[in-house]
């Protein structure tokens, strides 16, 4: 079967901020480009970043650098981190942002007419540069204003379903239109994956439905390898109330302007728990935390700051205690501020908008004069396609991933901020690198029984539905349940051998998933299609976990709790073996230069 194909140098798939940076900076190498993104261009995840942008732009505090910012994210990553990502990052985001700037980014203002930056967990100094608490928006604006004006390709409501390769290189996709079902293949000479994230796996998510782990599972089964699985993000602060908002997220900026969290007998509880690596930079009074979220160089942030594995943990520790908040979970409280503040309300209002909108009218809550329950909601995956630091590009030739579906940068913990960072970063060089790898080869020769198996595979849902089959949702429903109960926030050896047992049953199932109808406007059918990315990542994520066994930074074992420092000298890694089952190693860590091991020791002073 004929079906329509399209050629292009470079081929980016996903359209958030990675994608976005990267089709820009491969199409003004001059090369062809295309741009396939599974929602509509403007609605990827990214729209919902809320705190800002990390950058040591040094703004509103002149002690900050690239070398602090570099210390903190691999503190925050618990040394786990390519620590040569964490150096490029440091370094290279503030001229990102300013480029952001450059591009027609509206950024909130100092006084004196500069970037306005935000406090944020795990940063030393006020690094964030923010626009209210809808940097994300903001973000995603301009870059698509600057790629539409570049001109490049997009194909819009756009499902791949499996990459293609030619002699071991990435030569393209099959895919197929969401809208009509149509088949499509893309040709190219480099693929970039900026595919987000895999927070679908679980029941309780920030993640919007497009994270269903889609450039992870493409990238494994094309051949590369995922690395530090183990390491999701369960971000502390997410809705509880009403149910139908229960995840999304509450901004960190939230705390970053002055907001405390509380038990059901009105505590601050996290004065109770200051890990002894941050207790010199920690607050241990409410005094002094205020003072830090006023703009006081003397003081010290308060533990409300501390990174977001540890806030995550004491909120559950204070809910497994019986001081949790009705429905499971704490209180955050930005109101308290009026004691401190003239105007509170307004300034609330003013510095998080969009936080004031969603609780008045999802939840019926005024944030300027009562606390929000809040717990924790899986929220990123610190694990990706293993990737080279400088070019992004993975152990396939010819594919390159940016951005969330990317590993490296963050190690066991992800600081707030670094996220928006990251995708202008290393989306600027996985299109720089792919740009430069598609001018020196040519697109693979596309093998035809390939792209016929793949449509094949797509299409047995409606096969089996003449059969009974599976429903589609249920399993995706028992999979989030599994992955939420079996593999969460702290973890077992007896559970994770239980969700081992529970995931090749649901991999049974899911090869029966059926659907009806035709092709055309049928989610029954995406979703089950978008079950065998889900079971991939959560398998991943589960042996990636039993191997590690220790607790560090998102991974946390009740069976071993503590750090065990011969975990800090490796990551984790699968890979698909031959016969198809998943292979899992310890890939030792490259040495740190010198110079970088003593700006380390310098910011731990």
């Amino acid at each position: 079967m004929d079906f329509e194909t399209h050629t292009y140098d470079v081929l980016v798939i996903g359209a958030g901020g990675a994608g976005l940076r990267a089709a820009i900076e491969a199409s003004a190498a001059g090369v062809r480009v295309g741009l396939l993104c599974k929602s509509l261009l403007g609605k990827a995840h990214t729209v919902m970043a809320e705190g800002g942008v990390a950058a040591a732009l040094a703004n509103v505090d002149d002690r900050d650098s690239w070398k602090v910012h570099f210390a903190d994210t691999m503190r925050g990553g618990q040394y786990v981190n390519n620590w040569r990502m964490a150096e490029l990052h440091a370094k290279e985001s503030p001229d990102r942002v300013r480029e952001l700037e450059a591009w027609g980014a509206v950024f909130d203002r100092t006084t004196d007419g500069r970037i306005l930056q935000r406090n944020f967990g795990g940063h030393r100094y006020p690094r964030l540069a923010h626009v209210g608490d809808r940097t994300g928006l903001e973000l995603i604006r301009t870059l698509q204003d600057q790629g539409v004006h570049r001109g490049i390709d997009v194909h819009m409501e756009f499902t791949v379903v499996r990459l293609l390769t030619t002699g071991g290189r990435a030569s393209g996709v099959v895919g197929y239109e969401r809208e009509r079902g149509r088949f499509k293949v893309f040709s190219a000479a480099a693929v970039v994956l900026a595919t987000g994230g895999a927070g679908r796996a679980y029941k309780i998510t920030s993640n919007s439905w497009e994270g269903t782990g889609d450039g992870h599972s493409l990238a494994y089964h094309a051949g590369a390898e995922l690395m530090d699985m183990e390491f999701i993000q369960f971000h502390p602060t997410g809705m509880i109330w009403p149910p139908s908002v229960q995840g999304i997220l509450v901004t960190e900026g939230v705390r970053g302007e002055g907001g405390i969290l509380l038990n059901s007998e009105g505590r601050r509880f996290m004065f109770d728990s200051i890990p002894d690596n941050y207790r010199s930079q920690t607050a241990d009074n409410e005094e002094e935390g205020w003072r830090y979220v006023q703009g006081d160089k003397n003081a010290r942030r308060p533990p409300e700051l501390l990174t977001r594995d540890h806030v995550a943990r004491c909120i559950m520790h204070e809910v497994k205690a019986g001081r949790g908040s009705p429905r499971g979970g704490v209180f955050l409280d930005i109101a308290w501020i009026k004691k401190r503040l003239p105007n509170a309300e307004d300034h609330i209002r003013r510095k998080l908008p969009s936080m004031y909108h969603q609780f008045k009218e999802l939840a019926d809550i005024d944030i300027t004069k009562e606390p929000m329950e809040i717990g924790p909601t899986t929220h990123y995956i610190m694990g990706g396609v293993r990737v080279d630091g400088d070019s992004q590009m993975s152990s396939v030739p010819g594919l390159f991933a940016a951005g969330e579906c990317a590993a490296g940068i963050n190690g066991a913990n992800r600081l707030g901020g670094n996220s928006l960072s990251d995708l202008l970063v290393f989306g600027k060089r996985a299109g720089e690198y792919a740009a430069q790898f598609a001018q020196q080869h040519k697109p693979g020769a596309l093998d035809q029984t390939d792209i016929q198996a793949a449509v094949d595979d797509a299409v047995k849902p409606f096969d089996r539905a003449q059969t009974g089959g599976e429903n589609p949702y249920a399993v995706q429903t028992a999979l989030q349940d599994m992955m939420q109960s079996l593999v969460g926030i702290v973890r077992t050896e007896s559970e994770m051998q239980q969700a081992l047992a529970e995931l090749a049953s649901l991999k049974a199932r899911a090869a029966k998933a059926a659907v009806t109808g035709h092709r055309e406007y049928n989610p029954g059918w995406h979703t089950a299609l978008d079950l065998r990315h889900l079971l991939t990542v959560s398998e991943a994520i589960t042996r990636s976990a039993i191997e590690r066994k220790e607790s560090r930074g998102g991974h946390f074992r009740e069976d071993f709790p503590e750090k065990v420092a011969e975990f800090a000298r490796f990551n984790i890694v699968t890979k698909k073996a031959p016969a198809g089952s998943m292979d899992v190693r310890r890939l030792p860590n490259p040495a740190m230069p010198a110079e970088l091991k003593q700006i380390i020791e310098d910011q731990q002073k």
